[in-house]
């Protein structure tokens, strides 16, 4: 929200010389009488009159460094400020005979921008400090954009005098923490307003779907701009109200790119892509975030052939356009091509982002490409990505799927700031490994650590339960997690709970605990649970219950009919196994067939079910065959009865 209104104050708060003055800038006002505040129809409850004096207007007054080498050095401060070098210009600073309000507000402002706000908040309260209107209105804003929203509140509060800017920036800072009531109640009892002032409030309205209250509040704004029209039509899409926000859009008297990227994303929300590509191919001009938009609407919608289309038409590409597509392969389970993206993008000379790493190293988790892994964690070390809780996170996961459960350790151990993803993160990898005793160890750690569980948690540690077999810990889990009314409980927790009965055997067990939660047939990963369990123990009751159940969501699905015809099979009903399979082959179902890979040189060897296409298939089977030789001699004997065709 904040940056709305930056957006619209371009100008800087303080101009330093050697430019002829440096002064307050305050954007013109709309002036509205208290009586004529935000009314309850908007701010949803009636205007508190302030019992505090009327707070003081700054209006057009100068502030302007009389003497050259003062203001000499206030410009260097802010060059060095916004190159970022923070020492350097503290040090300028510091050597200041007599620095005036110019010198400090630079100084504090250059500590805002760049996060520090203890610095800025120590120089601030200095006894010696030099303040103005605009001082305090940067030290503001530092507040609001740390989200210290309370002690923002209280230094708005003690302000000597406030202009439009601070007035707006304690708005903003409200509504970029959901505190609507509240950013509407101050809209009110603003003296003076803006543009900006009215676009923030409209903005956050629509951002929390009070679209209806935002219209209202759009119909009355004595002056619109671009940006007013962009966030009301921002709001109709985001609310499922696309076509009242494209007769918005045809009825704004100026449109810029914005505009039209927020109709063609709200399109693309709204599952309209057709409509969306339309409205693309007729802008008038477009930046790289028209072509994102775009690109992301087909990718958000499954259509990634179209998306890939796109891309390859694009003259110049950002690391959001890459980093874009690169996720699309990720999420659709084709790492391989994910990989290549992110290779050439390297190539162009793109820097990857925290994104970035994080798609791709999904990715590489899903081919247990290891070799690949660890050259992208060569690359990631060498950038400040590497402490990012996300990125390691990435990386924990990405080396226990390729079987390096201890790299995966060693990578959570030297977590510098550890969070609730880290650890969220190392207790998957233990249950991926079936190491439930060990996930639950570090379950217990994390609690003792201060973190709460989240619902990623329990779905992680209750399938390290179901993996080990540890039913007792895995429903003294699940009932903690009913009993915990902050974490909505969904399918994916059922359906742990489910594996962990149906591993166990108790499948009547589960069963009825199914009955009992009414879940519906729509809850394809419960029945699939349970559907597998089934298979294990044989249970042909059961099965059949949930093969019925599960076929109703996914008839397509070919793995259904083959775990029901080898539960029947199991239970010595060929008849039945063979009516399964011929209705299989009526519905032109086929299994997708086995396959595995394994990297050896740097090279990936890729092998599916009779597979006689490798180089070495002769060496491999010749081999395959003295192992079955082996294991024969020690009595294994192969459970071949509910074995697929």
């Amino acid at each position: 929200m904040l940056k709305v209104f930056l957006l619209r104050n371009r100008r800087p708060l303080l101009r330093s010389l050697p430019l002829p003055a440096s002064r307050h800038i305050h954007a013109s006002c709309t002036v509205c009488s208290t009586s004529a505040a935000f009314d309850s129809t908007v701010a949803g409850g009636s205007h508190h009159a302030s019992t505090a004096p009327p707070p003081r207007l700054s209006l057009d007054q100068r502030d302007v460094s009389t003497s050259h080498g003062v203001a000499r050095s206030n410009w260097m401060i802010t060059q060095l400020c916004r190159d970022g070098k923070l020492a350097e210009a503290r040090r300028l600073f510091d050597a200041m005979s007599s620095p005036d309000v110019v010198s400090w507000t630079s100084m504090i402002s250059g500590y805002v921008r760049c996060g520090m706000i203890r610095e800025a908040g120590l120089l601030f309260d200095n006894p010696a400090a030099k303040k103005n209107v605009v001082t305090w209105t940067a030290m503001l804003s530092g507040y609001v954009r740390s989200k210290r929203i309370s002690e923002a509140e209280e230094l708005f509060h003690k302000m000597p005098e406030k202009n439009v800017v601070s007035w707006n920036t304690m708005v903003a800072g409200y509504a970029d923490n959901r505190l609507i009531d509240e950013a509407c109640d101050l809209f009110g009892r603003m003296p003076m307003r803006n543009v900006v002032s009215w676009n923030t409030i409209l903005t956050a309205l629509s951002q929390t779907g009070r679209v209806d209250d935002a219209l209202r509040l759009f119909d009355r704004m004595p002056e619109k701009d671009v940006i007013s029209w962009t966030a009301m039509l921002t709001g109709l899409a985001q609310n499922g109200r696309i076509d009242e926000a494209r007769s918005l859009f045809d009825e704004m008297p100026k449109r810029n790119i914005v505009s039209w990227n927020a109709m063609i994303s709200g399109y693309a929300q709204n599952l309209r892509l057709d409509e969306a590509l339309q409205l693309f191919e007729m802008m008038p001009e477009r930046d790289l975030p028209s072509w994102n938009t775009m690109i992301t609407g087909f990718i958000q919608n499954g259509e990634l052939r179209r998306a890939r289309d796109l891309f390859d038409r694009m003259q110049g590409r950002n690391v959001i356009t890459w980093t874009t597509l690169i996720t699309g392969y990720a999420q659709e389970g084709q790492g391989e091509e994910a990989l290549k993206v992110f290779f050439q993008m390297q190539r162009d000379g793109i820097n990857p982002n925290q994104a970035t790493f994080v798609s791709v190293l999904a990715a590489v988790s899903d081919l247990a490409g290891l070799g690949e892994g660890k050259q992208i964690h060569q690359r990631i070390n060498k950038t400040i990505f590497q402490y990012s809780p996300f990125v390691e996170s990435a990386l924990i996961s990405m080396y226990s799927k390729c079987g390096e459960i201890g790299t995966a350790r060693l990578i959570f151990d030297g977590t510098e700031q550890r969070d609730l993803v880290s650890w969220n993160a190392i207790v998957a990898a233990y249950a991926f490994h079936g190491c439930g005793r060990e996930a639950i160890q570090l379950f217990e750690e994390m609690r003792k650590s201060g973190f709460k569980p989240d619902g990623a948690t329990y779905v992680a540690v209750l399938s390290a339960c179901s993996h080990s077999g540890l039913v007792g810990k895995g429903l003294n889990l699940f009932t903690a997690l009913l009993r915990d009314e902050s974490i909505e409980v969904k399918e994916d927790h059922y359906a742990c709970l489910v594996d962990l009965c149906g591993r166990a055997g108790r499948l009547d067990e589960a069963a009825r605990f199914i009955d009992g939660l009414e879940v519906g047939s729509s809850s394809a990963c419960v029945w699939g649970a349970l559907l597998a369990g089934c298979n294990v123990h044989g249970n042909v009751k059961i099965g059949k219950l949930a093969a019925r159940k599960l076929l109703r969501v996914e008839p397509g699905n070919a793995g259904t009919y083959l775990l029901m015809s080898n539960i029947y099979a199991s239970a010595g009903k060929w008849k039945d196994a063979a009516r399964v399979r011929l209705r299989m082959k009526d519905k032109g179902l086929k299994k997708q067939p086995g396959c595995s890979w394994i990297e050896v040189g740097n090279r990936v060897h890729v092998f599916t079910v009779r597979d006689k296409s490798h180089s070495e298939a002769v060496v491999i089977y010749d081999l395959l065959q003295d192992l079955h030789h082996k294991m024969k001699l020690f009595g294994y004997i192969p459970d071949i009865d509910c074995a697929p065709e």
